[in-house]
């Protein structure tokens, strides 16, 4: 049997993980093959030692394929898998915000003449102006206490919304809160119809410049299934967990043991079938210490399969003093992680914008 080990199925390779020079980016693959077998990789032969071995290679598309095969008198075999080199690929951070329907309510409630009157805007403008920071909103249709949904939304306040398109963003998430994973068994049906149902709201209340396609789903759960369908949608990378659980890998979009247990540790890693991506979700403010921010992204930084992107996540309702589970310091939190990013020259970007920000 033969067995390419780096890279691995589906990975997003970019210069950490070679020498990327005008010709591509060239890499060592690595494997293991019988010991008295033959190896080559793209035709190339490769340098054994043991049952180990080594090739190396180019690539020079974003999508590129890489057979290694064996001959020997017992007979022969081949692995065949494809990666992703991104070219482009640089130092980036972006912010999503889930579980957002809470800041609507209010605004709905008090009607002030500036969106930024309202307390959890003004907290994201006042990082925004110091750390250029652009925040996409995930957005539930209704609150959990179906006291508000977003057709109850005005639309008086569509041009501030605008003019602040920039940096802040409204998406889907789910249709409410509860129940918890929504879409873990749903079919196509349901997720479009709740998708549809808050993409035609935000483009009523707030236009099409502060409408961006979903980066995240509730619970970061999706039949395997629907990959092609999430595709179809122009929705390119979703961001989850990918965390192991007494009953396996949970918030991981039903993927299998063994790409989930990659992505815990990557970065990212693209479904090849259907073209979707993966994130992996760096950090979630709302559940880290202040004391813990730094040294977490420092961790992140120090690791060049996680060095690359930071996907920070936090939730809307931990903002709020009503709220039973309420973060008072939650703005700092967020304060000391765009600050560390930006000393280390992380750009802020959109995660739905080209590929992963780029």
């Amino acid at each position: 049997m033969i067995k390419i080990e780096f890279p691995f199925h589906g990975a997003v390779l970019q210069h950490r993980h070679g020498l990327q020079t005008d010709e591509g980016l060239h890499i060592e693959v690595q494997g293991y093959a019988p010991l008295e077998a033959q190896v080559k990789v793209n035709g190339v032969e490769a340098r054994r030692k043991g049952e180990r071995f080594f090739a190396p290679l180019t690539l020079s598309a974003f999508r590129n394929e890489v057979c290694a095969s064996c001959q020997s008198l017992q007979g022969g075999g081949e692995h065949r898998i494809e990666v992703v080199w991104h070219k482009e690929s640089r130092k980036r951070c972006r912010v999503s915000i889930d579980d957002n329907i809470y800041f609507l309510r209010e605004l709905w409630r008090h009607k002030p003449k500036d969106i930024f009157e309202n307390h959890y805007l003004a907290i994201l403008r006042r990082l925004q102006q110091k750390y250029g920071s652009k925040f996409s909103c995930n957005l539930f249709y209704s609150t959990p206490e179906h006291d508000f949904d977003l057709s109850q939304m005005p639309d008086c306040w569509k041009s501030q919304f605008e003019d602040n398109s920039d940096w802040l963003k409204f998406t889907f998430h789910a249709k409410n809160e509860f129940p918890d994973r929504p879409y873990q068994f749903a079919g196509a049906e349901e997720l479009l119809a709740d998708l549809n149902q808050v993409r035609e709201q935000v483009l009523r209340f707030a236009g099409p410049n502060c409408y961006c396609v979903p980066t995240i789903l509730h619970w970061g759960q999706l039949p395997a299934g629907l990959y092609k369908t999430m595709y179809e949608q122009g929705i390119r990378v979703l961001s989850g967990y990918f965390v192991k659980s007494g009953l396996g890998y949970d918030v991981n979009y039903s993927m299998d043991e063994l790409r989930s247990n990659y992505l815990s540790n990557h970065d990212a890693l693209m479904d090849m079938d259907s073209g979707l991506c993966f994130s992996r979700v760096d950090m979630v403010i709302n559940d880290t210490p202040l004391p813990e921010i730094v040294p977490r992204l420092t961790e992140c930084m120090m690791d060049k399969d996680n060095a690359e992107f930071m996907d920070l996540l936090t939730h809307e309702q931990y903002f709020w003093p009503f709220y039973f589970n309420y973060v008072p310091d939650h703005e700092q939190r967020m304060a000391a992680a765009f600050e560390f990013l930006a000393e280390h020259d992380y750009e802020p970007v959109w995660m739905h914008e080209g590929f992963m920000g780029i």
